[in-house]
């Protein structure tokens, strides 16, 4: 038993369902004072209903909360800030039309007699951001940074609250190497001045970087609280799927005979350019191969991404595809020459959450097929249940709204839905990113097992890790330019951080 002087929350037997699902399953949870501790399990695991509950989004049916010792439920996100307990979610939830200054500030604007004083918020935003070694213009709306920079400030944000209680959900997911740093030192600072830290991440090394403690969840039931030094990795893992973990996974890069031969290309760019966007590169795609692009955030990862697909189009350069020049300028052109794209912002550029899991799926081949070539309902159910089968979807059945599926299986939903086109080139930009462990090796196992089929894959990924483990050529940019290439059993991930590491790539756009 914890030391109950030193408790700050205590959840005891805590449940909670919806209509066909039994989300927590009296479910326990202890965090202490100047504690990090880590909330793991897969997607559907119940974390992020515990969360919900605890903050008063949903209601608990049954159990009981405690908050330093008294009783404790919240009637909204806003009732539990006030008693202290604060959360920062992966999907960033603040107002972008409003200034960094404003957004820090929202709700507690301090007065200089009837007027607010902006002169103090705006030096007090900075202040904020110091902590967490941030400097940008406080007074620019916040849609005029990237992604980071709007966690920073979405932490920033609750720092400066001085909750007793702060929960992290997925605040990484956007953050580089420099800026996780940051964020971790912020961290132990403010654990080391006793707040309590609950900590949601799908990144193993920063679990074992950061937390003291973790519980784990699987199916909505509670498995077990450890100390994180007394708790391998290998153990986490299989607590966390229920099962003993399986090496079935191969890497393609660094093995010995597992590379495929190198087939005709199907893509080749040269000296392809989006001015003010990516310096010109060369690349070159082949039939039956996974191209990783590597680099760290604000590399032009996506960028490449959003060019192939023809979101953004090149201001140089030429493209071909088998062997014969194109021009690719639209998504709908992109789509005719059989390339599609998962892209790494699910929620607002990928599903489409009031739509079912069926409807999803079929939708663009649907509007391939034009409007006089339409998909009969027999067909859909067909195409429908064979990749929720095939990619082990986890829905109550296929009429279910996508917007209610965890985050891995909306991936998954994605992914069925360009699969159902059999395109030639799959480009996948953070496939893997906010999802479990389970789901990660599934969509690993899918790659190859394209790849075996023929199919030409990119993939972008913020896990060296994953890139060493799933390409067998890997394409390396830094500040929005190509900066090496390197195949076969020369990908490592030493080699890929040598080559960013590298000078001599400053040029501005």
């Amino acid at each position: 038993m914890p030391d109950i002087g030193n408790v700050l929350l205590e959840i005891r037997g805590l449940s909670r369902s919806f209509p066909g699902v039994k989300a927590l399953d009296a479910v326990d949870f202890t965090l202490r004072r100047g504690e990090i501790h880590a909330l793991m399990g897969e997607n559907g695991a119940g974390k992020s209903t515990l969360i919900k509950v605890l903050t008063g989004v949903h209601k608990k049916n049954s159990g009981s909360i405690k908050l330093e010792g008294k009783g404790f439920e919240a009637s909204s996100p806003m009732d539990a800030a006030s008693k202290g307990i604060s959360t920062v979610y992966q999907e960033i939830n603040l107002l972008p039309n409003l200034s960094v200054a404003e957004n820090i500030f929202i709700g507690r604007q301090p007065m200089k007699g009837f007027n607010i004083d902006w002169k103090a918020i705006n030096m007090n935003a900075k202040k904020a951001l110091v902590k967490l070694n941030l400097e940008i213009d406080v007074t620019l709306p916040l849609s005029s940074f990237s992604t980071a920079i709007q966690q920073m400030v979405a932490i920033a944000r609750v720092i400066d609250i001085r909750a007793k209680i702060l929960i992290l959900d997925e605040p990484t997911s956007s953050l580089d190497m420099a800026e996780c740093e940051n964020l971790f030192k912020t961290m132990n600072r403010l654990k080391e001045e006793g707040m309590g830290i609950i900590f949601i991440t799908h990144f193993l090394d920063q679990v074992y970087e950061t937390s003291d403690r973790i519980t784990v969840l699987r199916n909505g039931q509670f498995i077990g609280e450890y100390k994180t030094a007394e708790l391998p990795r290998f153990r986490l893992i299989s607590k966390m799927l229920g099962k003993e973990l399986e090496q079935e996974m191969v890497s393609p890069g660094n093995t010995q005979g597992d590379t495929p031969a190198r087939k005709e290309p199907f893509m080749t760019l040269n000296n392809v350019e989006k001015k003010g966007v990516l310096f010109p590169f060369d690349l070159e795609i082949c039939e039956g191969e996974v191209v990783g692009l590597a680099g760290l955030l604000g590399s032009g990862r996506t960028e490449v991404a959003k060019l192939l697909f023809g979101i953004n189009r090149p201001t140089g350069g030429t493209m071909e595809i088998d062997k014969r020049p194109v021009a690719v300028n639209s998504p709908r052109n992109a789509i005719s020459h059989s390339i599609a794209f998962c892209p790494e912002d699910r929620k607002t550029e990928g599903i489409i959450p009031d739509l079912t899991v069926r409807e999803n799926i079929v939708l663009p081949l649907q509007s391939c097929r034009g409007f006089f070539r339409g998909i009969s309902r027999k067909e859909q159910e067909k195409i429908t249940d064979h990749y929720i089968e095939l990619l082990k979807i986890k829905v109550s059945n296929r009429e279910q709204k996508a917007g209610t599926l965890s985050g891995g299986n909306q991936q998954k939903v994605i992914l069925a839905r360009w699969m159902a086109m059999n395109p030639r080139l799959l480009i996948l930009d953070e496939p893997t990113r906010g999802i479990d462990v389970g789901a990660k090796a599934e969509i690993e196992k899918l790659i190859f097992r394209l790849r075996e089929e023929g199919r030409s894959i990119l993939f972008i990924s913020s896990e060296l890790e994953e890139i060493v483990h799933t390409c067998s050529r890997v394409a390396i940019l830094k500040d929005r330019k190509k900066v090496g290439e390197i195949s076969g059993e020369n990908i490592s991930e030493e080699k890929i951080m040598t080559t960013l590491a590298q000078e001599g790539t400053g040029e501005r756009l």
